[in-house]
This record gives C-alpha cells, sequence and structure tokens, in this order.
C-alpha cells in the first residue's frame, strides 16, 4: 500500500493494525485529520553527516548570545541529566524530577545571560539547524490541505518559531505549545513564560489546552515524536476514532528499540527524513 513502510529503517509491531489505521483515515480524508508533533529531534535532524545537529535549546548555547561561562554550564547540565532521560532502566516517573531540574537549571542561565529578542533570528540563521529531509514538503502538505499541525515542544518556543520562519514553512495551520521567553520593556529576557514543559510532561501539556484541540473537532490523529514522553500528547484530543504513533529512534538503537516497538505504531530508526509521514499523508489525502 505505501512502499515506504518496507523499508529496512522502518519497524512494527502489528503491520495489519497499521494498515488499517491509515486506511480509516483515508476513507476519512484530510477533514478529519490532524497532525501533533514533537520539534527538536523529530521535525529537525537528529545528526548530519556525523554530527549532532543542534537542538533548540542549542542554538543558543553555540551562539555568541551566551557566555564561555553559561555554555560551560549548559554542557555540565547536558552530560549530566540527557543519560538520565534516556536511561531504560528508570521509569519515567523517577525521571521527572530530574527533568525539572534541568529545565529549571537551564531556564535561569538563559535568563541570566540578558538576551535580546531582536538577536534571535540571526543566532537560527548562523546555528546550521536543519529541518529533516521532506519537511518542506511535510509543512506545505498540511496547509494546503487544511490539516492543522500542532507542535508540542519541551524546547524554546521563541527560537522554534524562528527556524521554521527561516525555513519558511510557518503556514497560518501550525501552531505551537512550547517553553517561551519573557521579555522586557527594552525587549531582553527577564523570565519564562507559563508553565514549563519538558520531555515528559506534554501530556500535562495536551490536557490544560484541551479547548485549541476542541476548535479544531478532528477525530484522526497523526503523532510524531521521538522520546517515550511524546506518546500522550494527543491525551487533550477528544473523541479520537484513529491514532497513529510515529517515532523516531535516533540513539542508543539496540537498547531502546523493544520499548519503541512495543510503544509506537511505526518506529523509524536512525532516519533522518520525513519520508515515511510523508508517504502517509500523500496516500490518506489523495483524492481528496
Amino acid at each position: 500500500m505505501i512502499e515506504e513502510l518496507a523499508k529496512a529503517s522502518v519497524r512494527m509491531r502489528d503491520r495489519g493494525r497499521v494498515d488499517k489505521i491509515i486506511q480509516n483515515m483515508q476513507t476519512a480524508g484530510p477533514s478529519e485529520l490532524q497532525v501533533i508533533s514533537d520539534f527538536d529531534m523529530t521535525l529537525t535532524r537528529f545528526a548530519h553527516n556525523g554530527k549532532r545537529c543542534p537542538t533548540t535549546h542549542n542554538i543558543l548555547h553555540s551562539s555568541s548570545l551566551i557566555s564561555e561561562d553559561c555554555k560551560a554550564k549548559m554542557s555540565g547540565l547536558l552530560a549530566h541529566y540527557y543519560p538520565i532521560e534516556i536511561d531504560e532502566s528508570k521509569s519515567v516517573e523517577e525521571k521527572v524530577p530530574y527533568m525539572v531540574e534541568w529545565w529549571t537549571k537551564a531556564h535561569d542561565f538563559i535568563v541570566q545571560e540578558k538576551i535580546r529578542k531582536d538577536q534571535l533570528a540571526q543566532a537560527v540563521k548562523d546555528s546550521g539547524a536543519m529541518l529533516r529531509e521532506g519537511c518542506k514538503s511535510f509543512f506545505d502538505m498540511l496547509n494546503q490541505t487544511s490539516v492543522p499541525l500542532l507542535i508540542f515542544s519541551a524546547g524554546v518556543g521563541d527560537i522554534l518559531e524562528e527556524v521554521i520562519r527561516h525555513h519558511e514553512v510557518f503556514h497560518p495551520n501550525v501552531r505551537v505549545f512550547s517553553n517561551y521567553m519573557d521579555f522586557d520593556e527594552n525587549g531582553v529576557v527577564h523570565a519564562f513564560k507559563g508553565d514549563m514543559i519538558h520531555t515528559f510532561n506534554k501530556r500535562e501539556g495536551a490536557l490544560l489546552n484541551r479547548d485549541q484541540f476542541a476548535q479544531l473537532a478532528r477525530s484522526n490523529v497523526l503523532l510524531l515524536g521521538d522520546s517515550l514522553g511524546d506518546l500522550n500528547m494527543a491525551d487533550g484530543v477528544q473523541n479520537i476514532q484513529n491514532i497513529l504513533r510515529i517515532g523516531y529512534l535516533n540513539d542508543k538503537v539496540d537498547e531502546r528499540r523493544e520499548s519503541y516497538v512495543q510503544s509506537y505504531d511505526i518506529v523509524l530508526e536512525k532516519d533522518e527524513t520525513l519520508n515515511v509521514p510523508n508517504a502517509i499523508l500523500k496516500y490518506i489525502t489523495a483524492g481528496k
């Protein structure tokens, strides 16, 4: 049905179930579809030519907006907390306090740097941040077929928006839920707004935004993520008929494969493209 699903990098625990969900979505058409996605390492590349690509936090980290002292502190946080985030021996409940610590410290360090809002676009331009191959087609196809794209990100929302604006895919159908900076009257960051979104509390963010989901009132969901914390991003959607969860397994593939295959409907191993989601979208929207 969809040739891309036969690739060696694609794993599914139940191919028949996947085919049935996609068929149901195609029958209903794009008017009943919404896409809910993570951003960092899902819509953006994990690596390119053997080198890790920057996340929204890393874009700040690698920019001239951040002092060398702050960069050293942020690197220390990553070295300490990232292994905890992907540790298969720890439960999500065990990981959450560490994630809160990580994000709180990182945001505090960022605020101390007194970054100006008007500096963000250049920082993104200089960063080399890369969307996955096929991402323009993905964003454009969703916009052309009037399918809403909701992005839930534990990154920095201001940077995220600059990335998709820089790639000219910030279409009217895109909504972003993320950690946004709060700027003072001089355009200098002095805090972060609202409740923190980290890797493992996107479900809470989804539930807090039920009204946003209710406005869409669409019964089919295509969900894209790269961590087990992304699995519940659609929990705020009411009356879901079909949901297809696609997970990018970017790192520690052998150790994490089993938990991903058991959790996601489709697992894409070390795949730096959006070829599979694009093929599924083309099939769902064909002839509609």
